[in-house]
């Protein structure tokens, strides 16, 4: 379990402010909204400019799709974007390629933001946001603080709306929510009983779950047409929701620290050239600019040596010291191990 507390202790310890021969275009899948735009303007039109890589860019990025191509033999995927617990689940089903590590440098990475098979792009958390408008803005008297007020529906009337699917960040707010410290969470979600346990703090939950999301463009939505009063998601969606004019906020207390990276399909047709793709968007340069595009922070150090950010958004981002402490970092190995099972089961639940 020592990957949980790995990843806050040396982010918060650490936080400092050519050409290539011509070759087939690589496609390159991650998701659509605010996260795909932000990752186009800030990565992967400048590095495929600068390294003369050409790429073809698609959304709907799926761990699940990445393994039903490889076990087809119909691998046309090059690189896909994941969070880092779909990544882990995916490679301990054989369904990844090794990074090449000789070509991709991580030197100055976060030693926990990255895997054999994965390579991270940002750091993001898992939160809940509420209409300001309703609750009262974070920090102040009466607003809502923890999963527990996201599940007090007596304190906290209104609509929910929770993950739909996908077990990724799923289960560890409602253990939080029922009172589970957080450095004994992970410890409970090993057990069936654990799991179960959470499923049933979100069946509880559910006669007031008015929408259950499939995505992140999804997220910031359902905050900006107010048609629920709370929901989890990622705090990017949510800071790019405001500056759209949604009245929504979020709280860091119990969020889910956690990273998205870059994997490779197993037997991905441009495997050479994508692995030089992916060296050059891990760089310190493209990373640096993320923060302006979507409030997650970088994987590789150095961008806080070359960023031009202001004080303000870099203290905005999760992986700020002052934020960390907060937070339950994702646990990398629970995912690997139970993720299938904890999925089945949930998706019981919603089947219901």
């Amino acid at each position: 379990m020592g990957i949980r507390f790995g990843f806050a202790a040396v982010v918060a310890a650490s936080f400092t402010l050519t050409g290539i021969a011509a070759a087939d275009p690589i496609t390159v899948v991650s998701w659509g909204g605010s996260y795909g735009q932000a990752q186009d303007n800030a990565l992967f039109n400048d590095a495929s400019a600068n390294s003369g890589i050409e790429i073809i860019r698609e959304s709907g990025a799926s761990m699940s799709k990445t393994c039903l191509q490889v076990e087809s033999g119909a691998v046309t995927w090059d690189l896909v974007v994941t969070g880092s617990g779909g990544a882990a689940a995916a490679a301990a089903k054989g369904c990844l390629e090794k990074i090449d590590f000789g070509v991709v440098d991580v030197s100055d990475f976060y030693p926990t933001t990255y895997t054999d098979y994965c390579v991270g792009s940002d750091v993001f958390a898992t939160v809940f946001s509420w209409n300001t408008a309703k609750y009262g803005a974070p920090g102040s008297d009466g607003a809502p603080a923890n999963w527990a007020d996201f599940w007090d529906v007596e304190k906290f009337p209104g609509t929910r709306a929770y993950r739909a699917n996908n077990v990724d960040g799923a289960l560890e707010p409602a253990l939080l929510a029922d009172g589970v410290a957080p450095e004994d969470v992970y410890d409970v979600l090993a057990t069936r009983e654990g799991k179960e346990r959470a499923i049933n703090k979100i069946r509880e939950l559910k006669p007031h779950i008015a929408v259950f999301w499939e995505s992140g463009a999804m997220q910031a939505q359902l905050m900006k047409d107010e048609e629920v009063d709370m929901t989890t998601g990622w705090n990017g969606r949510f800071d790019n929701a405001a500056k759209d004019g949604a009245t929504v906020g979020y709280t860091f207390n119990q969020a889910l620290l956690d990273y998205d990276c870059f994997a490779m399909p197993k037997g991905a047709p441009n495997k050479d050239v994508a692995m030089k793709f992916l060296a050059e968007v891990s760089k310190p340069e493209y990373q640096a600019n993320l923060p302006f595009h979507i409030t997650y922070g970088p994987t590789n150090k150095k961008a806080y040596d070359v960023t031009t950010a202001p004080k303000e958004l870099i203290e905005a981002l999760p992986s700020h010291p002052k934020n960390v402490p907060l937070m339950l970092p994702i646990s990398l190995d629970w995912y690997a191990e139970h993720r299938a099972e904890a999925l089945e089961m949930y998706i019981e639940m919603l089947s219901e």
